[in-house]
């Protein structure tokens, strides 16, 4: 099976590459498979581990246009879908005058006044488009209705104009630090993929693309480092893209190594709460 997107696996993982995200097996076959099946992809697990980033390269390596919702507690309709422009309306209503109402109603509730949002503007466009709905559960379960038709069908109703189908469906990537559990039903419409921290081999590898001119033995101390800090308790582990953060750091530093005092003095580019660093510098025997 091939599709629009990737014409397989190794294609998807190749692309991703050279789009300077790098992959394992079961990313690149959840990655082809989204595509292929025309079914959302949602990316499971804890911050900074690349979720977003890999909708972000899928765009990157297939030339799509990216729309992105980045959801909130609170987030409505009016913010993912659509709303009304209310104040243009009033004042077209305003110069009609006595003007009958029904002749009215059609003319304000139309395009011209129609805003667009982001899971509606996907819908919409005619050129291949990745729609990125990041961090998913930190909205309202409400807001997880709003997105069933346009997972389940790729189409939004609106009342006052009918149904819009998607003329092109969009490559659709949710994300979520699983910060609470997701409905069955929005579950059911996605293929799953989780993410999780890259082993020391890959994450080395990860660094060394991400920071040209790094040495291998500085990024082999640094990834070390990291998978330490991570063991321990911390209120927000340091992520990928911190990683690469403290090889350039270091690269900028013209650091030889990652010795003691050095971590010590670097280590709020990637603990960003003082007891996290507290406890590094304790637990580490950095002082």
């Amino acid at each position: 099976m091939t599709s629009d997107w990737f014409s397989g696996p190794d294609d998807a993982r190749d692309r991703l590459g050279r789009a300077g995200y790098l992959t394992d097996d079961e990313t690149a076959v959840a990655t082809y498979l989204a595509g292929a099946l025309g079914k959302p992809l949602l990316v499971e697990g804890p911050a900074g581990v690349g979720k977003t980033e890999l909708a972000k390269a899928v765009a990157r390596a297939t030339g799509a246009d990216l729309v992105r919702l980045q959801c909130y507690e609170g987030l409505d309709e009016a913010r993912a879908l659509y709303e009304w422009n209310y104040k243009k309306q009033l004042l077209r209503i305003q110069a009609a005058g006595d003007a009958d109402w029904s002749e009215t109603h059609d003319d304000v509730f139309s395009e011209e006044f129609l805003l667009s949002r982001p899971l509606l503007t996907a819908i919409r466009r005619e050129r291949p488009t990745v729609l990125l709905v990041d961090e998913i559960d930190k909205t309202d379960v409400e807001v997880e209705g709003l997105l069933l038709e346009v997972l389940s069908d790729f189409q939004v109703t609106i009342p006052e104009l009918g149904t819009i189908t998607a003329v092109r469906r969009p490559y659709v990537v949710l994300t979520s630090n699983a910060a609470r559990e997701l409905s069955e039903a929005v579950k059911r419409r996605c293929l799953y993929l989780h993410l999780g921290y890259p082993d020391p081999a890959r994450e080395q590898e990860i660094v060394l693309s991400q920071v040209p001119g790094l040495s291998e033995r500085l990024a082999e101390q640094l990834v070390a480092m990291v998978a330490q800090l991570r063991e321990l308790e911390l209120k927000k582990a340091p992520s990928i893209a911190e990683s690469v953060d403290w090889a350039q750091t270091l690269l900028a530093l013209d650091a030889g190594s990652l010795d003691a005092e050095t971590a010590r003095r670097t280590l709020g580019v990637v603990l960003k709460h003082l007891s996290d660093t507290e406890r590094a510098v304790k637990e580490l025997r950095l002082g």
